[in-house]
C-alpha cells in the first residue's frame, strides 16, 4: 500500500511589478518515491485548469540550502526565511516564494514515509514485478 502526504501551503507569485498570493498543495507519495508534486487549483492558474509540477525530492532538499536545479524547475534560498521555486517554460519564468519552514516541514514528513537512502527505483521495480508475477521474481 502506498502512503500519500499532502500539505496545503501558500506561495507568493513574484512578478516584475507586484506579488500575488497563490494557494498550493505539496504532495508526496511512496508510489513515486523520487518526486514531490506541487499542485495548483484551477482558480490559481492562467488557463483555469488545475496544474501539477513534479520534480525531484532531492532538488527540493538541495535547494533549501543552496541554488539547485539547472533544468525546468529551480530551487534556491531567498534569505533565511524564504525559498524561491522557479518554473522555466517557453512562455517565461514563474517565480514563487515559499516560507522555508513550510518546505522543511513537508520534506521532513516525507522522510518519515521513506528515507532518502531507501528511495531507489530498483526496489520499487522489484516490488512491482513481484506483485505482477505472484512473488516469483
Amino acid at each position: 500500500m502506498h502512503v500519500t502526504l499532502e500539505q496545503p501551503t501558500g506561495a507568493r507569485l513574484i512578478t516584475a511589478d507586484q506579488e500575488f498570493a497563490l494557494p498550493a498543495t505539496l504532495r508526496y507519495t511512496s508510489g513515486d518515491p523520487l518526486a514531490v508534486h506541487l499542485d495548483f487549483p484551477a482558480h490559481a492558474t492562467l488557463d483555469g485548469e488545475a496544474a501539477t509540477w513534479t520534480f525531484a525530492r532531492v532538488l527540493l532538499d538541495e535547494g533549501l540550502r543552496a541554488p539547485a536545479g539547472p533544468g525546468t524547475v529551480r530551487v534556491r534560498p531567498c534569505g533565511t526565511s524564504h525559498t524561491y521555486v522557479e518554473f522555466h517554460m517557453p512562455e517565461g519564468v514563474a517565480r514563487l516564494r515559499f516560507v522555508t519552514a513550510d518546505l522543511n516541514r513537508f520534506l521532513t514528513r516525507t522522510y518519515t514515509v521513506l528515507a532518502p537512502d531507501e528511495e531507489t527505483v530498483g526496489a520499487e521495480l522489484d516490488r512491482s514485478l513481484a506483485t505482477l508475477f505472484g512473488g516469483r521474481v
